[in-house]
Parts: C-alpha cells; structure tokens; sequence
C-alpha cells in the first residue's frame, strides 16, 4: 500500500493507492480541513487507524520549503518532519516534497479534459523547461527543468518575491498596503487573502460603494468566495473590478515566471482558485497580462498556458514518487 499527501493552508488531502503494474489505483482519499488539527501526525493517524495492510511506502507534498526533512509550513503552524512520520508509519524513511513539486510529477498524468487551455502556444516547444504557479491559500511556484528527455520538477519560493506594480492603481495598491506591512509580497495579493485585501483597498479609494448584503456574508465563510461568486455574478462593481485586478496580477505573475525560467515548454496554473473562477481565467484578463512584456510578447505569445482543473494532480504527483514511478 502506498500512502500519499497533498498539504495546504486549507485543507489536507490523503490517499492510499495500490500499484497495479506501472499504474496507481486510488483505493480510498479522504480530505481534512488542515487548521483543525495540530499536525500531519494527527491527521495520519485518523486515515490510517482502520486500514488492514501495512503502509509501505510514502510522501507528502506540503505547501513549504523543505529543509533537511523538516517543513515549517507557510500557512499553517506545523512542523512537519520526514523522520517522525517515517516512525509514525513504521517505515524506514518517507519523501517530503514542495506541493508544487508534486503537482510537477502529477501534470503528466492529465487527460485532455482535465486541463482548461488559456493559450494555445507553439506544440514544438514541448521539449523545453515549464513552470507552475498556483494561487490558493498561498501562492506557490515551481520550475519544471527540462532534461532532454523529461521534465523534472524543481521546488522554490518565488510566490514570496516582492511584489512590482506596472501602473498607477498598483503603486497605490502597494502604498496602502506598506502602511500596514513592512514587506509586500506578491503571495500576499495573489493569494485567496489577497482577494479581500484588494476589495478593502479599493474600498478606500471610492471605486464603488460596497452593497451591505455582499459584506454581511463576509461573516458567514471566506470572505475572497463571496467577493468571487459576487464578481462573476456580476452582481456587485466593487467585487467585479476586484477579480478583475487579481486575474491581471495573477496573469503578470505567471509571465513574470515564464521570463525567470524560460518556461517555454509551457505554464500550468493550478491552486484552489483558477478552477473556481474560470470563466474569469478564460475571459482574455490573465493572458493579457500574461503577454504584456514589451518586447518578449511574442515569445510569450508562444508559449501553451493551461488551468489544471483535477484537483487530486499533486496527490497523485505526491503517490508517483512514493511508488518510485518517475
């Protein structure tokens, strides 16, 4: 049996799968929201207190940098160590691997249904470096370095680099928000939190009046849902031009990755978020942003852009490496 983990801010995804020839089967996955327990070990024991066959093998993608074994984790306050949920599962080691990371192991494995296309690119650039960025709780990035003969996913931390406004209402953004924080990052604008930071900050301006029967809601779950479901309803101005700026700054920040590493072999945006608002992802906002890069647009304009819509990639991502399938 063979035990893999998707770990984010907000929920924490575990599947057990079995190895049928060169092909995982998922036998059972259950989904934990991460802020309710103290730790991964906690949530383990749950998923695997009636399972019949021992564990085997294992690994967990985790939304944080690895070091040595040990994940301070970004969004959460865990810290999760290689050694003791190898002790915990009663195997002599496991894999902790950045959640983008698996996510990189998991794209190969996606039907043609499972992906939503944003740009179509150029086919011959297949063998060449990708990247993935994925707006959720956090904004995570990773590189996917092409080898001649396969891509190999590569974990960092670029979703924490500094944010960069290119016109005025973005310098405004960031002015507004530099009085409440030492450091703007991108991660937090391009984020689910980042979602209300924008409204709050275009509620300062004027924009628009805020609609209280938006805002009353706000107390009822998150608040970057309602602002969503309320801008793609169009029922609100306010929420209308905050998804707008936030799909603009996503699609900047995924041209900005696709400059860093020559992604050429294309960009894959996964998260939480795209999915939900993927008629707004579709509508022309993400890849305008995408390819106004001066003189570099037509390279980006070359570029495949695509939305991961399986949510269950870096779970499986996660189970190829503990099957040791890559």
């Amino acid at each position: 049996m063979i035990l893999a983990g998707d770990i984010g801010g907000t929920k924490t995804q575990l599947g057990l799968f079995r190895l049928n020839g060169s092909k995982l089967e998922l036998l059972r996955k259950a989904v934990y929201p991460s802020a309710q327990y103290d730790g991964l070990e906690a949530i383990i024991r749950i998923f695997t207190a009636d399972i019949g066959s021992r564990v085997g093998s294992a690994a967990f993608g985790i939304a944080g940098p690895i070091i040595n074994g040990v994940c301070n984790t970004t969004n959460l306050p865990w810290v999760v160590s290689s050694e003791k949920i190898a002790a915990l599962l009663h195997l002599d080691s496991v894999v902790l691997l950045n959640d983008l990371e698996a996510i990189g192991y998991g794209v190969g494995l996606l039907a043609g249904d499972e992906y939503a296309v944003l740009n179509q690119g150029s086919p011959s650039n297949a063998g060449s470096n990708a990247g993935i960025i994925a707006a959720g709780t956090g904004l995570g990035v990773a590189c996917m370095f092409w080898d001649g003969n396969r891509h190999i996913p590569s974990a960092s931390e670029g979703g924490h680099v500094d944010f960069a406004p290119r016109n005025e209402l973005e310098f405004q953004l960031l002015n507004h928000l530099l009085k409440q924080h030492e450091r703007v990052s991108v991660e937090r604008i391009v984020s689910g939190p980042g979602i209300p930071v924008i409204y709050e900050f275009l509620k300062s301006t004027g924009y628009a009046e805020p609609l209280p029967a938006i805002e009353a809601r706000f107390a009822e779950g998150d608040a970057g849902s309602v602002i969503s479901a309320a801008a793609l309803a169009r029922a609100c101005p306010l929420s209308i031009k905050t998804l707008d700026l936030f799909t603009s700054l996503y699609g900047a920040a995924a041209g900005n990755l696709a400059l860093t590493i020559m992604a050429t072999g294309g960009i894959y945006v996964g998260g939480g978020i795209a999915p939900k608002i993927l008629d707004k992802m579709c509508d022309g906002t993400f890849m305008k942003s995408f390819l106004a890069k001066g003189r570099f647009r037509s390279l980006l304009e070359s570029i495949p852009v695509r939305v991961i819509l399986n949510d269950q990639t870096p779970l499986h991502g996660a189970a190829r490496i503990a099957a040791n399938l890559f």
